[in-house]
């Protein structure tokens, strides 16, 4: 079996634990590994029962490995991805700098798997918002073709990284003890959090739309490689730790019955999906630590013909972001066998 030196930059983040956990539980076959983060800090991880200490990363340390994983910051992404993959590394990077560059693939491979070529060894990962999205309604798109998608997404802290979820807990502390919600200006979300939710994911552009309701379009239209597609969508922060929902309703262009298009959701690669309505998913139950995209309560929609709705729900640091760039791996890995 060929093993392929790993490099990993942020190794010591949020989703950096998250990537060396799957790498490890899922026996990828890792030769030599190293880890990075932004020199800024000390910091080391485990990873396979042995201690690494995180290095600032350099071109000359990461052009050793054949795959480069980069769960760190766009400034980091760029500095390093495009040299390192002219070079003849691997780079998957989980920042949203080269997810709409023309020639990058971006890519979930349960949806656009086919995108993964040797000749293009830069490759991006999606927003963890749309993924749900784009798993649980790529069948249904590509033999009924979507023409219209409405979101409305419920989206965890952590999709905001660790300070996020540390000022939840603090802001839930305070009011448990003194009871009330502290009013924070630590930069981490406009509002309080806790018992509260906003319809704010990043700031504002001219019309009004947030930086995350932008992503959602963008990267769902290269996704499922369709410009046509209008997508229009809210982005909203709740009180949740892990785990993003989504409210979506969608209009297809061929006619079919519910019962139709359960039989595609239940044949969609990436998803569960729960036909009883009571049985629908939810983050606690179905967003911790979880491989799959999670599905619920399709019904027709009461205000156009051929809309329907769907509730979705997925992990967004796994299928969201790490488990995604693993996956990507395996995806390099098999390649290597044919």
């Amino acid at each position: 079996m060929k093993k392929f030196n790993v490099a990993v930059v942020g190794a010591s983040g949020m989703v950096g634990g998250e990537l060396l956990s799957l790498l490890e539980s899922r026996r990828f076959p890792v030769g030599e590994f190293c880890a990075f983060n932004s020199g800024k800090k000390p910091a080391s991880v485990i990873f396979r029962g042995r201690k690494y200490v995180c290095a600032a990363p350099s071109f000359a340390a990461l052009k050793k490995a054949d795959i480069a994983f980069f769960v760190s910051t766009d400034e980091v992404a760029g500095e390093f991805a495009p040299r390192l993959a002219a070079a003849g590394t691997w780079c998957i990077d989980d920042s949203s700098l080269f997810r709409l560059s023309p020639g990058v693939p971006l890519v979930i491979p349960e949806v656009n798997g086919a995108e993964i070529r040797p000749a293009r060894k830069l490759i991006a990962g999606p927003n963890c918002t749309l993924t749900g999205a784009a798993v649980a309604l790529a069948e249904i798109h590509r033999k009924f073709r979507v023409t219209e998608l409405r979101l409305a997404t419920y989206q965890a802290v952590s999709g905001a990284g660790k300070a996020a979820m540390s000022r939840l807990e603090e802001e839930l502390k305070t009011y448990f003890k003194k009871g009330a919600v502290p009013k924070l200006k630590d930069g981490n979300f406009p509002r309080p959090i806790a018992f509260n939710l906003f319809p704010q994911v990043g700031g504002f552009d001219a019309e009004g739309n947030s930086v995350e309701e932008n992503k959602v379009e963008a990267e769902l239209k290269k996704i499922w490689g369709d410009k046509k597609i209008k997508i229009s969508s809210t982005a909203v922060r709740i009180p949740v730790l892990r785990g993003h929902s989504l409210a979506a309703w969608f209009k297809i262009a061929r006619n079919c019955s519910e019962g139709t298009l359960r039989k595609t959701l239940l044949h969609t690669p990436g998803l569960k999906f729960f036909v009883k309505p009571e049985n629908y998913p939810t983050p606690l139950e179905n967003g911790l630590r979880t491989e799959l995209v999670y599905a619920g309560r399709l019904r027709r929609a009461k205000t156009a013909a051929n809309e329907f709705q769907i509730w979705i729900v997925s992990d967004n640091l796994y299928k969201g972001s790490a488990l995604n760039s693993v996956q990507i791996a395996e995806r390099i890995r098999l390649s290597h066998r044919t």
